[in-house]
């Protein structure tokens, strides 16, 4: 059976201060002891997380990291195996944000993707359609050709070592929610894909949502068949509501 995850991208926010006090909240919080929880603050930050949440059964991931797995001459990128070492266990690879407004190509993910993996972190991969493409119809095949990059580059049995988070885009950060049923059109066609080449694997990977989820509107979602939690963004800075969205999970 497949362990609910909410994870938590902090995206470009924090300060030491704001950090200590959101660290204080999240271990505070009431978590059942079926569901995985994990956060991703800015690189920065990281030591001060994994330090700060020790004992607390919270998982500490990176934002992004860089292409090769071990140290070198890469001007402003992070290791994944300095993550590692950093006390990181996930990393997110081709959020929406990368791929859109850094420019990140599939070519460049699939570097990453190996490298983490190799490092021994756990990618959380990101796929999702732009507001154009689902107007368009486009949302499969979107979503399908994002997965496909990896599939046919390291074999289906690379998502036994990883998670797939659908956020689309146009629901991240805007408000706007994917309605349950949309959600779970995406994550069952997300399962089918990966079923075609492993029904094992297709069954166990975790599959989240992500893109304005919230307390009030989570329990509805993870109650999807296909939802095994979330990739809460904005939420996730609140200590008080990312629990109450972890609880949902849990139920």
């Amino acid at each position: 059976m497949r362990r609910p995850m909410v994870a938590g991208n902090w995206k470009m926010h924090g300060t030491r201060a704001s950090v200590a006090e959101l660290i204080l909240g999240l271990g505070n919080m009431s978590v059942p002891s079926g569901v995985e929880v994990a956060v991703f603050p800015p690189t920065l930050f990281i030591n001060q997380v994994v330090d700060g949440l020790q004992g607390s059964g919270i998982a500490v991931g990176a934002q992004n990291s860089a292409i090769k797995p071990e140290q070198g001459a890469l001007t402003g990128e992070v290791a994944p195996s300095q993550l590692v070492e950093a006390g990181c266990k996930w990393v997110l690879i081709g959020h929406s944000e990368r791929r859109q407004i850094i420019g990140e190509s599939e070519e460049v993910l699939k570097e990453k993707f190996a490298a983490a993996q190799l490092s021994g972190l756990m990618p959380v991969l990101c796929v999702g359609e732009t507001l154009e493409e689902r107007e368009a119809g486009k949302t499969l095949e979107v979503v399908g050709r994002q997965l496909s990059s990896i599939i046919d580059a390291f074999g289906v049995k690379a998502f036994a070592k990883a998670v797939i988070a659908y956020e689309p885009v146009w629901a991240i950060g805007t408000g706007l929610t994917a309605s349950p049923q949309q959600a779970q059109d995406v994550h069952a066609a997300i399962r089918a894909q990966l079923a075609v080449e492993d029904a094992e694997v297709a069954a166990s990977v975790q599959l989240l949502y992500g893109g304005s989820v919230k307390a009030a509107n989570a329990a509805e979602l993870f109650g999807m068949p296909d939802i095994d939690g979330g990739l809460i963004g904005g939420a996730s800075l609140n200590a008080d509501e990312f629990g109450a969205i972890c609880r949902a999970a849990g139920n």
